[in-house]
């Protein structure tokens, strides 16, 4: 076994070092095309925290099916939303590392801030490679999923920690399990929805609220993974700060995958029932995605939309993720400080 490979070390000796916060997101391929989807898949895919199916049974229909035949449909999802800055997911995570380092600075402390994928790049060893380089004796992950899974959460953690058992000189780590009833956050996502309803005029009884979250496979949470009751609380919360009555809002998950019974119920059944139950208006929310991405734009806002409106609904609204609004960052920077007491930061 090769001896641990060695980080510039985080301070120099009798030096109090930097304190840094690294936001962390799920990833994004480098470019919508099938040979970079496929290599983002695979990445993703290889994850067993996020396919717990055995290898051995695994390993074939990866390799010999969904790598041969994913990557084709998906870069196509992916170049329809796709903007000159590249990426969506990857674009609104930059900005919302730097607006965050600026928040924290005009407050008076001293923190780096930088951002990471754990699927992608910039991949999580690389960064906090060069964050400890830097000078970084203390660092926060944060990972940008409100609501803990085993699937993200945890992974991102894996891969921090994986890191860490091949440097020799480590920084301090600390970890932000989730945050999904944080009360910054609740409130960022109810004046979203505050400001879209001033826009498109408030809901009535034939409009309902739709909180849709990405899904995981039923048996995750049969075997403890406590995502979905986070999940659930995030809405309850939501839905008491708007003032809308459990008759008025529906949570639901979106984003299956295989033929696995996922959580439920599905979005996309959701969305139809409620066209031929009469319901003539939606507002979509996904407050699990604090940046808008590949789910959101085009599985919620196209996809999302067509199911409504082909089952007879009227009106389809998404509402954009939380990416760049003020609110959102004041929140996550009262987040990271609460984590970051007793640390240095001015």
């Amino acid at each position: 076994m090769p001896p641990p490979r060695s980080a510039p070390a985080p301070g120099r000796a009798g030096e109090a070092g930097q304190t840094a916060a690294l936001l962390i997101n799920i990833g994004t391929p480098a470019a919508p095309t099938a040979p970079a989807v496929r290599r983002y898949l695979r990445e993703f895919l290889s994850d067993p925290r996020v396919v717990e199916t055995p290898r051995i049974l695994w390993w074939p229909i990866l390799h010999g099916i969904v790598l041969n035949t994913r990557p084709a449909k998906s870069a196509k999802r992916y170049a329809a939303i796709w903007t000159d800055e590249g990426s969506p997911l990857e674009a609104h995570t930059r900005r919302q590392a730097a607006l965050l380092r600026g928040f924290l600075g005009q407050s008076g402390h001293r923190v780096r801030v930088d951002y990471a994928m754990r699927y992608g790049r910039p991949s999580i060893a690389e960064t906090l490679t060069r964050l400890a380089g830097e000078g970084c004796a203390r660092i926060l992950l944060l990972p940008l999923h409100p609501q803990y899974s085993a699937g993200a959460t945890a992974s991102a953690f894996d891969a921090a920690f994986r890191w860490a058992a091949s440097v020799r000189d480590q920084p301090e780590l600390r970890t932000v399990r989730g945050f999904a009833a944080e009360p910054g956050y609740i409130e960022a996502l109810a004046a979203s929805v505050r400001r879209h309803w001033a826009a498109h005029g408030p809901p009535d009884s034939s409009c309902r609220l739709v909180m849709s979250f990405h899904g995981i496979p039923a048996k995750a949470a049969e075997r403890g993974d406590p995502y979905r009751d986070e999940c659930l609380t995030t809405g309850r919360l939501l839905a008491r700060a708007l003032g809308l009555g459990e008759d008025r809002c529906v949570i639901a998950f979106q984003s299956r995958f295989g033929s696995a019974r996922w959580l439920q119920p599905y979005t996309a059944e959701a969305l139809e029932n409620l066209a031929r139950q009469g319901i003539r208006r939606v507002d979509a929310l996904c407050p699990g995605f604090p940046a808008d991405c590949l789910e959101t734009l085009e599985e919620i806002a196209v996809t999302g939309k067509s199911i409504f409106l082909r089952a007879g609904g009227r009106e389809f609204f998404p509402i954009p993720c939380l990416n760049e609004n003020e609110d959102w960052i004041r929140a996550l920077q009262a987040l990271v400080l609460r984590h970051l007491q007793g640390w240095p930061t001015r």
